[in-house]
């Protein structure tokens, strides 16, 4: 699927954004449900029937952005088995959208307060053809608390989610060769993705 905003001015992308996501069979509603039952399943899971996460393990950023990516794409593979998939095949989109592929979603969380980020190679020409998977297309992002050692009593919460598209070209590698992530360019994460939730 080409990109809608290909030889389209940056003023113009706001209004490309709003078109675009009204169209998606994922309704915000749908998105935002999903995305916070997913984050309170993950607090009330137990290890081994026995470690509660949040009071007896407190799992790093990575790890709790990898249970998101496995269980937000389960949760919508359950409710409408239907309409959407898990990632079977590496070409696959994290969230694959069964009747048309166009539509298929990928999901980008961070602890960052207010940007995501892509690893290294996200940023780079050839990353595509290296994965077997598209960097553009829909994305779904998601901001949240990180675990706070010094205060095991608070409850992190998801922060932001947002909804939209992004391009190959809106990764910004770092230059240095050791920079681990691709952080999303702010032009791209203002105009090209919506903002569906916030908890301040």
């Amino acid at each position: 699927m080409n990109s809608p905003y290909e030889n389209q001015p940056m003023e113009k992308w706001i209004n490309i954004t709003e078109e675009i996501v009204e169209e998606h069979p994922l309704d915000f509603d749908v998105i935002v449900s999903v995305v916070l039952e997913s984050w309170e399943r993950i607090l009330d899971t137990k290890i081994g029937g026995e470690l509660q996460i949040g009071k007896d393990v407190f799992p790093s950023p990575q790890i709790m952005g990898n249970y998101l990516h496995e269980l937000i794409p389960a949760l919508l593979s359950r409710k409408y088995p239907e309409k959407w998939r898990k990632e079977i095949i590496k070409e696959d989109k994290d969230v694959v959208y069964i009747p048309n592929k166009d539509y298929s979603v990928e999901i980008k969380t961070s602890s960052n307060a207010n940007n995501v980020f892509g690893n290294r190679s996200y940023g780079q020409e050839n990353s595509e053809n290296n994965s077997g998977k598209s960097k553009s297309g829909y994305y779904i992002t998601v901001n949240f608390e990180k675990f706070n050692s010094s205060n095991p009593d608070y409850k992190p919460k998801v922060k932001k989610i947002r909804f939209g598209w992004i391009d190959h070209n809106d990764w910004k590698a770092q230059k240095s060769a050791t920079g681990q992530a691709a952080p999303l360019s702010k032009e791209a994460r203002e105009n090209k993705l919506v903002l569906i939730y916030e908890n301040k």
